[in-house]
């Protein structure tokens, strides 16, 4: 089972790439299923054909066993989030809100991420391969960020609301004639929370799934590419490789070769900043790649000797090391993070680690929590955060 995530900046080639993925990987025998995550759906418009809410063949089998999918999150966000959007209607219509109006702001922000994820989860384990067009970089980093923070959620503050409404339910609702929340919504919740969780495990999982990065080589895609590896990283996502599409080949006309001159600046500084994984590069054609024959061609010119299904080894995001009997080491991924852009404050049992716009709660294992932080340091692409005792909760266990 091989899960492939690509994700880059809006118009890199991140859909072509997919498609040229999966068609390489169907072509060798693998039963393969492309499925988009993208709102703006493009994906059948790079094989040239109609795709639904369901696998559909493409190719009538020319190419092995090859499907695609363009996720509907409408229909299945009715179908999973009905029971807590109907208590959601029932609360704003009582309190007189137009039933249309309700409707409209039971939509639940993030439906389209929650219910994209919820659709990988329900395909894994019927192919050999999935791989994933996802949404620009933003919405990507959006997407699986969200399983964490449910999770944080709902082991934190859900059993309390929980608690709280049981015991008041009667009275609330007499006193302020607003329905209280039944057993049935807080039950679509919990299964929504196990759901993600299970999802995160697979996409976790470094032996399942990667992420790979779209780009062009141009100063402000690559730019981008940087920040969404830190920020994968800091989330525990593991990235096993760079696609840089639309390399000009040298060319004797004077115009192109200043484009190959500048590529070739920005291919080397994507070489160095990514380190020891693979750069794949995908040519400018003359034409855009459409269609099974043309993808195929496309794929096997990017990775060409490489199997784009290889599972190559990545460093452990986030590994905790006892160095003596009184310290300890947390150390977390952040490849290519700028040092003034990282803030990190203790709460509690947590770590809230902040690396620019992004930011990530850290549960501490048992042993730190019983620890104060020592201090801190950014080295060799990881922060690396010192504990040592605290006598007073030490000495206790």
């Amino acid at each position: 089972m091989r899960v492939l995530l690509f994700t880059g900046k809006g118009g890199v080639g991140k859909t072509t790439t997919s498609a040229a993925t999966a068609t390489l990987a169907a072509l060798r025998g693998h039963k393969t299923l492309v499925l988009s995550t993208d709102p703006a759906h493009s994906l059948a418009d790079a094989f040239g054909v109609a795709l639904g809410d369901e696998p559909t063949e493409i190719g009538g089998g020319a190419v092995g066993s090859l499907y695609g999918q363009q996720v509907d999150t409408q229909r299945a966000f009715e179908a999973s989030w009905r029971e807590v959007q109907h208590y959601l209607r029932e609360v704003l219509e009582a309190g007189g809100v137009d039933p249309i109006e309700a409707e409209e702001l039971t939509v639940l922000p993030g439906a389209e991420e929650v219910l994209a994820l919820l659709e990988l989860r329900r395909q894994v384990g019927r192919w050999d391969v999935v791989v994933v067009d996802c949404a620009p970089t933003a919405e990507t980093l959006r997407l699986l960020s969200l399983p964490e923070a449910l999770n944080w959620y709902m082991d934190r503050v859900f059993p309390v609301e929980r608690r709280v409404v049981r015991s008041l339910r009667p009275v609330l609702s007499h006193l302020a004639g607003v329905p209280m929340p039944p057993d049935r919504v807080f039950g679509a919740v919990e299964r929504l929370h196990s759901e993600l969780a299970e999802v995160r495990r697979l996409l976790i999982d470094p032996a399942v799934t990667s992420v790979r990065l779209v780009l062009t080589p141009e100063a402000v895609v690559v730019a981008e590419a940087r920040r969404t590896f830190t920020s994968l990283a800091m989330h525990g996502y593991r990235v096993d490789g760079v696609v840089a599409n639309r390399v000009f080949p040298p060319r004797d006309d004077e115009f192109v070769a200043r484009w190959v001159a500048a590529q070739e600046e920005q291919l080397a500084g994507i070489a160095a900043s990514f380190g020891p994984l693979p750069l794949w590069r995908s040519p400018y054609l003359p034409t855009e790649p459409v269609g099974l024959t043309a993808l195929g061609e496309l794929a096997r010119e990017v990775y060409g000797d490489d199997d784009p299904l290889a599972v190559g080894e990545t460093p452990e995001p986030m590994t905790v090391e006892r160095l003596s009997a009184d310290e300890f080491v947390l150390s977390v991924a952040l490849p290519l993070a700028d040092k003034r852009e990282i803030d990190l404050v203790r709460k509690g049992d947590e770590l809230v680690l902040t690396v620019g716009s992004h930011r990530r709660l850290i549960a501490l294992p048992s042993a730190l929590t019983r620890c104060v932080v020592d201090g801190a340091g950014l080295r060799d692409g990881r922060l690396r955060v010192r504990f040592r005792p605290d006598p007073d909760l030490w000495m206790r266990t």
